[in-house]
């Protein structure tokens, strides 16, 4: 298997420079730590987080939030995409906990509107009828998209607000990369999110986390794609989940691409940048890959500057997201790490030797 999976051709960037890699990973984070807690708990206890219990309901519910009802998947593979989540949702329940002790919370206006943007293009009879299907109730999607938006906020005040780029620092960028704001042809700035159907052989994203299947890459590209309709940042999406391991560090971001690179592509990949609108996302599938693009920008031909429209702004956001890539990556370990977490569901997979619980 090659190191990189991305199906797009290579294409050099001034914004495309690569990251050291951060190899805090967040399901390592604390593993040292003696918990306080009892090693053993009901079978519904799937984990403790500094006392308080995560049940298998709350799992099952989540996972039916992004579940198709017409997929089949194994015992083996569900409980694969459960034990995921389950370590999301330990990591949630510590940034909430952090929430409240800020005394954060969610206006009500908020919830309403992120209520109504899921359930956008559909009747009512629609909507219930697909909660339905997942055993779901609105109180159960309300109480998900509440816990969505208060940990978002938590990380907005706690690190992107924290997160300056002086001036200077972009002139400097720009001059250290003067060379590669030239274009010699039109090109598209385009971020991805890949997504295979077999493991690699080694962790590709900072959460380890790795489709296997091809039910479990569809069931990804489907949590992928609820995850940025609820306005999760395409390039944290990307860094968390996308099995290209080279553009993954850089929060997916490909650069600029120019389209004699683009049309050579296969024609689904290519066919999802070539004449699209910047802020569009799309999927492509080619040979069981699933590949969520986003258009970022669109440049024609010609020499660039600091005064050309739109690349003062390019530069910020590039040094922005550097900087936010690194303090939240620090801001998360540290988190876990201080936290008393026992998983009792995955400690239990093992003992059983690989059965689903």
């Amino acid at each position: 298997m090659q190191s990189c999976r991305s199906e797009f051709p290579s294409a050099a960037s001034c914004l495309t420079t690569p990251l050291f890699l951060l190899v805090c990973a967040l399901a390592l984070a604390g593993c040292s730590r003696q918990s306080s807690q009892p090693q053993n708990a009901s079978p519904d206890t799937w984990a403790a987080v500094d006392g308080r219990s995560i049940s298998r309901g709350d799992v099952e519910k989540a996972f039916l939030r992004t579940q198709d009802a017409a997929a089949t998947l194994s015992s083996e593979e569900a409980m694969t995409i459960k034990l995921s989540i389950l370590n999301e949702m330990i990591l949630q329940d510590i940034l909430l906990a952090k929430a409240r002790a800020l005394k954060m919370d969610v206006p009500q206006s908020d919830l309403d509107a992120a209520f109504n943007e899921r359930k956008k293009n559909m009747t009512d009879e629609q909507f219930q009828q697909e909660l339905k299907k997942r055993s779901l109730t609105p109180d159960d999607m309300r109480e998900g998209l509440r816990r969505e938006l208060l940990t978002k906020k938590l990380l907005d005040q706690e690190v992107v607000s924290k997160i300056a780029v002086s001036d200077q620092e972009i002139t400097d960028f720009f001059n250290k990369n003067r060379a590669q704001f030239t274009l010699a042809e039109e090109s598209y700035r385009i971020a991805q999110i890949v997504v295979t159907p077999d493991r690699a052989p080694q962790p590709t994203n900072r959460t380890g986390n790795d489709a296997t299947t091809p039910q479990e890459a569809a069931f990804k590209v489907r949590m992928i794609l609820e995850r940025l309709k609820s306005g999760a940042a395409f390039a944290d999406v990307a860094m968390d989940y996308s099995e290209d391991p080279e553009s993954a560090q850089r929060g997916g971001d490909l650069g600029m691409v120019p389209v004699s690179a683009l049309k050579q592509a296969p024609p689904a990949l290519r066919d999802a940048v070539i004449g699209q609108q910047p802020g569009t996302v799309r999927v492509a599938t080619a040979g069981g890959v699933h590949t969520v693009v986003a258009i970022v920008a669109h440049e024609q031909a010609g020499e660039r500057n600091l005064s050309t429209p739109g690349v003062k702004d390019a530069i910020t956001q590039t040094l922005k997201t550097r900087k936010e890539q690194l303090l939240r990556t620090a801001y998360l370990s540290a988190a876990r790490g201080d936290a008393d977490v026992v998983n009792y569901a995955a400690r239990r997979v093992v003992e059983s030797n690989g059965k689903p619980q």
